[in-house]
């Protein structure tokens, strides 16, 4: 139960079916790891209210289109009537992070990590905002976090890999 709201039928059939999915992800190839990892998403990004998927929808839409000020109206309005979409908040961070707005995207990110601990696309933008601060200890760290859940994803595989490179061999 996802603060205080109990869980409709649809949303736990979709519980079920991300647990699945990562348990598929963790036997996964290198091939199949981007799908499996894009069903996760999808399920992650409904809400069971068509209204509320239409914001996430608009607000990820104006996201790809550059619109950083009207995608973080989207998400917000998304998040102020299902404060626990994780993927509204990831989403969300992904717009103040273009915006500039590096504290409100950690934020969301945490709080997001908060909702779904396994959320793989708040982990790689969290790992990539410590990097980028000049934390890469954490964000080796993190990547690891990301390699447990998808041990043969291209992008954490490679940013672990210069990272190590980088701290000189050091394990964590």
């Amino acid at each position: 139960m996802l603060l205080g709201l109990a869980a409709t039928p649809a949303i736990a059939q979709d519980d079920e079916r991300v647990a699945r999915l990562f348990e598929e992800l963790q036997a996964a190839g290198p091939a199949q790891t981007d799908g499996l990892s894009a069903e996760i998403r999808e399920a992650w990004s409904r809400s069971g209210s068509p209204a509320i998927d239409l914001l996430l929808t608009r607000g990820r839409e104006a996201l790809g289109m550059g619109d950083v000020e009207a995608a973080v109206e989207h998400l917000t309005a998304a998040i102020d009537h299902t404060p626990g979409l994780a993927e509204a908040h990831v989403l969300r961070a992904n717009a103040y992070y273009l915006d500039g707005l590096t504290g409100p995207a950690i934020d969301d990110l945490r709080v997001a990590l908060a909702i779904e601990p396994r959320h793989f696309g708040a982990l790689e933008g969290f790992a990539a905002l410590l990097e980028e601060m000049g934390r890469p200890e954490a964000a080796r760290e993190v990547w690891g976090r990301v390699l447990a859940l998808k041990p043969q994803d291209a992008q954490a595989g490679e940013a672990a890999h210069r990272l190590d490179i980088m701290l000189g061999g050091r394990t964590l």
